[in-house]
């Protein structure tokens, strides 16, 4: 009896200890951006969005590369909308009748 008590145990541990992802220390909650103030090493650092992992030297530098991020490239082509089918059977469709 005891040994499957202690089997018990041990399994109820392990699958406690694998369920259990891993864990990072962190005590500052996050801002909107994902963001928040390193008051231990001092400047602004990302943990989530488009910025996660990077670090500032202020929470006003991230905000201007977030505006500019948001911007993108301004000499991508204007985006060309496909012609309107006037709804007659083009020359093509024509012809493909024709020779079936």
């Amino acid at each position: 009896m005891i040994p499957q008590v202690a089997l018990a145990i041990l399994l109820s541990l392990s699958a406690v200890a694998l369920a259990a992802g891993p864990v990072h220390a962190h005590g500052g909650g996050l801002d909107t951006h994902g963001c928040h103030h390193d008051r231990k090493n001092g400047g602004y650092h990302c943990h989530q969005g488009p910025f996660a992992g990077q670090s500032f030297a202020s929470k006003s530098e991230m905000l201007a590369a977030l505006e500019t991020h948001n911007q993108g490239p301004k000499d991508l082509p204007q985006r060309v909308q496909s012609p309107r089918r006037s709804g007659k059977p083009s020359d093509v469709s024509t012809t493909l009748r024709a020779l079936l």
